[in-house]
């Protein structure tokens, strides 16, 4: 079983900045998909960016949104098994749950964990809201 705990959400002014982090502990896989998706009430949860860990490749990034890719950024921490998502220059509409998932590999289009959706994610934590004021 896989446990994901997101932290660091917060009700910031547009234009400011907001750094994520999702522990990852449990049994994982050696190879796996893990990332970041939001949601806002009424919509389909959206993927943000999704990160391939694993011992054959490396640092293998997708970013799911242009307009997100210019101002957010993925990062892992290998050693501490953690999540960033470092977000700068927010905007309203930002405003979302945000969540850490967790999967087995897969390859979408060519891309390792790439933009397939959030039904490839076995594994989800609580979430943590972020809230973007204008």
């Amino acid at each position: 079983q896989v446990q994901l705990t997101e932290s660091g959400g917060d009700s910031v002014q547009a234009g400011g900045s907001l750094r994520l982090s999702c522990v990852v502990s449990g049994s994982t896989d050696k190879n796996y998909c893990v990332g970041w998706f939001r949601q806002v009430p009424g919509k389909e949860r959206e993927g943000v960016a999704t990160v391939y860990r694993g011992d054959d490749v490396t640092d293998y990034v997708i970013y799911h949104n242009d307009s997100m890719k210019d101002r957010f950024t993925i990062a892992q921490d290998n050693a501490k098994n953690s999540l960033s998502l470092q977000m700068n220059s927010l905007k309203p509409e930002d405003t979302a749950m945000y969540y850490c998932a967790a999967g087995h590999p897969f390859t979408f289009r060519g891309d390792l964990c790439g933009p397939a959706g959030a039904t490839r994610f076995q594994y989800w934590g609580q979430g943590t809201q972020v809230t973007v004021s204008s």
